[in-house]
This record gives C-alpha cells, sequence and structure tokens, in this order.
C-alpha cells in the first residue's frame, strides 16, 4: 500500500485552497465592510495595503506562496512518518520469543 502523498498535488491543492479563501474573504471584506478582516491581511501579508487591485494581487501570490511553504514542510514529514508506520514491528525481543516457545 503506497501511503506516500504526491507532494505537487498537495502543494497545488493547498496554494489553490489558501488563495481561494483570500479572495473570498476578500469579498467578504467588500460586501460587509463593517466585518472587514483587511487589518488581519495587513499583519499576514507584506505589501498589502488595503482593499484595493494591487492589494489583492499581492495576497493572491502570497497566500499560493504560503500553500506551497505549508506543502514543502509538511508532506516530506508526513512521508517519513507514513514509511515508518508502514513498517513491520521490530520491536519485539526475539530472546523473549524463544523463552516463550521453550516454555509452552
Amino acid at each position: 500500500m503506497n501511503t506516500k502523498i504526491a507532494l505537487a498535488a498537495f502543494g497545488h491543492a493547498t496554494s489553490l485552497f489558501l488563495a481561494i479563501t483570500f479572495a473570498l474573504c476578500v469579498a467578504f471584506d467588500v460586501l460587509l465592510p463593517e466585518h472587514a478582516m483587511f487589518t488581519v491581511w495587513q499583519k499576514l501579508l507584506p505589501g498589502f495595503t488595503g482593499i484595493n487591485w494591487s492589494s489583492f494581487f499581492i495576497g493572491l501570490i502570497e497566500s499560493y506562496g504560503y500553500g506551497w511553504y505549508a506543502a514543502l514542510i509538511w508532506v516530506p514529514l508526513y512521508n517519513v512518518f507514513a514509511v515508518r508506520a508502514s513498517r513491520p514491528c521490530s520491536c519485539k525481543n526475539e530472546k523473549s520469543d524463544e523463552h516463550a516457545e521453550q516454555g509452552q
């Protein structure tokens, strides 16, 4: 059974998820300015200055980049632990197995 995750697929999926989420949040800010989140975006996304086209595209690019950052860290870690978890356990002490067989 292959338990590894493909880096490219995960990277694009995570990046698109974050970019779409960012776009939806900006739309929410435009529709309901009294509940705007643009001050949060200003803290999280360098270069984001408010609700305008240049900040929107900067936010999309940075959100996409953050998705790749997460993928580049998470996928290799997951794959290492998935491989280790799929190996048969070699934790048993062979001598204790031999003693158990002799006692029967």
